[in-house]
């Protein structure tokens, strides 16, 4: 019997998701990686520098370096020549975090999440991740497809957080939108132009499991996204002009949350 086209396709991604790796790079990023023993490591590319620096996380980890020379370092690894490496990159596997039910009802910190609705920056999700865990939010959420993947880039940019703070890709985010709140999530979706506050928002849902929607800069939350929140809310700005980027907006709203 001939498999429907959408077990193939499912399948399909399956398999490439297997066979996906990630090179990291940068001294910190690939220090964090080396000490996460959930993290799955193939090959360590260093110059001497790099490696006197990075002895202990090496000998820990239990992987072999390859020593290159500065000059050919990027003859070895496939990196964008703007890379700001530091001479280490180290080529990893997707870290697996688990079920979103798991992770958002009893994972690590406060009951409270971030869901990203088509952010694509990856330095816009890595700064996202680290204020992420900098108040224990259990979880930053973004669609698999027209979103963030997990680079070296973005590495870079959450500072370690990747290695501990869970970025969870869903198949459908008005889905998991729909599954956070029949656990008891309130969700706040962050609107320019909605009429509450977003403190007035937090306070309201106070006790509540709580899930921040922030979209992409320009665009914000598509249609789907704002009628699946429970509220809308706005920050307020004093000024006139300007306006904050989504990294900003989103570590204003962790901390609105955190103090509640």
């Amino acid at each position: 019997m001939k498999k429907p086209a959408w077990v193939i396709e499912k399948e399909r991604a399956r398999r490439a998701t297997a066979s996906e790796t990630v090179w990291l790079f940068g001294l910190h990023a690939v220090r964090d990686a080396l000490a996460n023993p959930a993290r799955e490591k193939l090959r360590l590319v260093l110059t001497k520098n790099a490696a006197d620096r990075l002895g202990e996380a090496i000998a820990e980890a239990g992987l072999a370096p390859e020593i290159v020379d500065p000059r050919k370092f990027d003859s070895h690894v496939p990196l964008a020549p703007d890379s700001v490496h530091q001479g280490a990159a180290l080529e990893v596997k997707p870290l697996n975090w688990g079920r979103l039910e798991e992770i958002a009802a009893g994972g690590e910190g406060r009951p409270l999440v971030v869901l990203l609705d088509r952010v694509t920056d990856p330095h816009n999700v890595g700064a996202i991740l680290r204020s992420a865990e900098v108040f224990a939010a259990r979880a930053v959420i973004a669609p698999a497809r027209h979103a963030a993947p997990e680079t070296g880039a973005l590495a870079k940019t959450a500072s370690g957080a990747l290695e501990r703070q869970p970025y969870l890709r869903v198949g459908n985010l008005a889905e998991a939108m729909e599954r956070l709140k029949d656990m008891g999530y309130v969700l706040i979706g962050l609107d320019g132009e909605a009429e509450e506050t977003l403190g007035v928002a937090v306070a309201a849902a106070a006790g509540r499991p709580l899930g921040l929607v922030l979209g992409a800069e320009g665009p914000g939350l598509r249609e789907k996204t704002r009628e699946t929140c429970d509220r809308l809310a706005k920050i307020p700005y004093p000024g006139e002009f300007g306006s904050l980027n989504v990294s900003n907006a989103a570590a204003v709203a962790l901390y609105a949350a955190a103090v509640g």
